[in-house]
């Protein structure tokens, strides 16, 4: 049974957020082991994958009405609290990736280093919230 086009749309959303989130973690492990050249290309690859996420989900905002959270009481002060935390910090990192992978690109190792420790825990908090926060509005 096909999805509809909406529905579909959230779901090759989340999947590519998941690649995103997956490459970022193995970057983050790469590096960790001195592996310079793949964690670039994990790098890059997770930055690809999310903003391939970022123009989907504008496109389908576009096209589609959002779906609404149906939860009640608890559940959804804890969804409401999930989605405006993501979202403060979905605006904050765009920008933070931007100047990481600016500052690597130009091989500015110790500026790249010491932003991308500041980078790295909120782009991880908003991908994996971004998951929480489908799986929550697919929930209920």
């Amino acid at each position: 049974m096909a999805l509809p086009p909406a529905e579909l749309m959230a779901a090759l959303n989340t999947a590519l957020i998941v690649v995103s989130g997956t490459f970022l973690a193995l970057g983050y492990l790469l590096i960790r082991r001195r592996q310079i050249g793949w964690h670039r290309r994990a790098m890059l690859t997770a930055t690809t994958f999310a903003g391939l996420f970022l123009v989907m989900y504008v496109a389908r905002y576009v096209l589609y009405a959002p779906r609404l959270f149906a939860g009640q009481g608890a559940v959804r002060a804890l969804y409401l609290a999930i989605l405006v935390s993501h979202t403060v910090l979905a605006i904050a990192v765009g920008p933070l990736v931007l100047v990481t992978l600016r500052r690597a690109v130009r091989r500015d190792y110790q500026r790249h280093r010491r932003l991308a420790r500041v980078t790295l825990p909120i782009w991880l908090y908003v991908a994996i919230t971004g998951w929480v926060i489908y799986a929550m509005l697919h929930a209920f």
